[in-house]
């Protein structure tokens, strides 16, 4: 192979400020030796001969022991899911378990599992903001798609902008670095909340001005944007589709937003009544949760020859929570909606697009979604009358 040169220093190994330079980068791939530093700032560098080979960002040391499958390698994909216990972990990794065998498919989280989740399928510990224990997950099990669900979202997130901050950016650094440094394919969502009060509301294209006002906003603008950057500087396989808000029976609302219409059914069954926390014409794109997990699945199965674009809008419907309450009232008249909006979460939402232009997904890798607003409330309502029907049983 070709030889190229670099420059090292002994001081990038040690816990000096240049431990994050530039030159650290390649300093793992390569042994040092007759290098000498003097104090603070002091690194006097030593030219010498390295095999020429790709980087990513972060690299491992030169003598480690690991075997990687690519894709292509094997018969399906080894899937990591990051942030495995939210919303659509489970849901995800049940409809890949189905496609690519129970083995093949790892949840994890920081969080304790139920039994169910436990005993479903492989379930480990894994912290994002932990780069070196993540990488050993990703050596260790081979894999070779990851999934990165983890983030805080927009309500919870404006609540500890630090912790949001933490989760979602310098997580994702992490994760990018070891997709880019691995040949992984990486899914990252984004969302409605990747657009601000300056973007084009009804529909929102693909690509326009975004300027978001929360933190879960930004950081997720951000994802874009890096993920884009990887594909290009480093041939990352970075794919990205921005969810509207995604509405699932077998899961608690985890303090989105959106989370209003999956509130309804759960206050309908318990008590007939609900308080919404937005006004009830404010208009939002959403999507069932069976639509938003197929089209992920669609998404990362799509030749990459095929996507003129890394990050795509994907939408089902679009309406209000006044239109929500009155398809459900149809089948439960007796409910009642009262409406305390919440101003923080209205000012999100008044910020966020109305309705989804996703026309390139449906042209470039044929997206089209199967639930409309009354499937929606039908396929909610079938649900939630079993689970009551088990409940009583028992």
């Amino acid at each position: 192979m070709p030889l190229s040169l670099v420059l090292i220093c002994q001081v990038c190994t040690t816990q000096h400020k240049h431990k994050n330079s530039f030159v650290f980068k390649f300093c793992g791939f390569l042994k040092l030796r007759n290098t000498r530093c003097t104090p603070a700032y002091g690194c006097q560098p030593l030219t010498v001969a390295a095999r020429n080979i790709s980087f990513s960002p972060r690299q491992v040391t030169s003598d480690a022991s690991f075997h990687s499958a690519s894709f292509s390698d094997t018969d399906h994909p080894r899937v990591l899911i990051t942030g495995g216990l939210g919303q659509l972990g489970v849901g995800l990794a049940k409809l890949l378990r189905k496609r690519f065998g129970k083995y093949n498919v790892i949840l994890s989280d920081i969080r304790k599992p139920p039994s169910n989740v436990f005993h479903s399928g492989p379930f480990i510990y894994a912290d994002i903001l932990d780069y070196k224990n993540l990488r050993e997950i990703v050596v260790n099990n081979r894999i070779t798609w990851l999934v990165h669900y983890s983030a805080l979202l927009s309500a919870i997130g404006e609540a500890n902008v630090s912790l949001a901050r933490a989760v979602n950016i310098t997580g994702l650094h992490n994760i990018l670095d070891i997709a880019a440094e691995h040949g992984l394919r990486l899914f990252v969502p984004s969302t409605i909340g990747a657009f601000g009060p300056t973007s084009p509301r009804n529909p929102t294209p693909d690509v326009c001005v975004q300027r978001p006002r929360t933190i879960y906003g930004v950081s997720k603008v951000h994802a874009e944007l890096m993920g884009e950057y990887y594909h290009h500087r480093y041939g990352l396989d970075f794919r990205c589709l921005r969810y509207p808000g995604i509405i699932s029976a077998d899961s608690n609302p985890g303090g989105g937003t959106t989370d209003y219409a999956v509130q309804i059914f759960h206050d309908a069954f318990k008590s007939g009544k609900f308080e919404c926390n937005l006004k009830p014409d404010t208009r939002l794109p959403m999507m069932y949760i069976d639509d938003c997990l197929r089209a992920t699945l669609e998404v990362m199965e799509a030749p990459a020859d095929t996507l003129s674009m890394r990050t795509y809008n994907i939408n089902a419907m679009s309406f209000t929570p006044e239109e929500l309450a009155q398809e459900l009232q149809k089948q439960m008249p007796e409910l009642e909606v009262t409406y305390d909006v919440d101003l923080v979460r209205q000012a999100i939402a008044d910020s966020w697009p109305m309705n989804f232009d996703d026309s390139n997904a449906r042209k470039d890798w044929s997206w089209k979604h199967d639930y409309d607003l009354p499937e929606l409330v039908q396929t909610m309502l079938n649900y939630f009358s079993t689970d009551a029907c088990l409940a009583r049983a028992n």
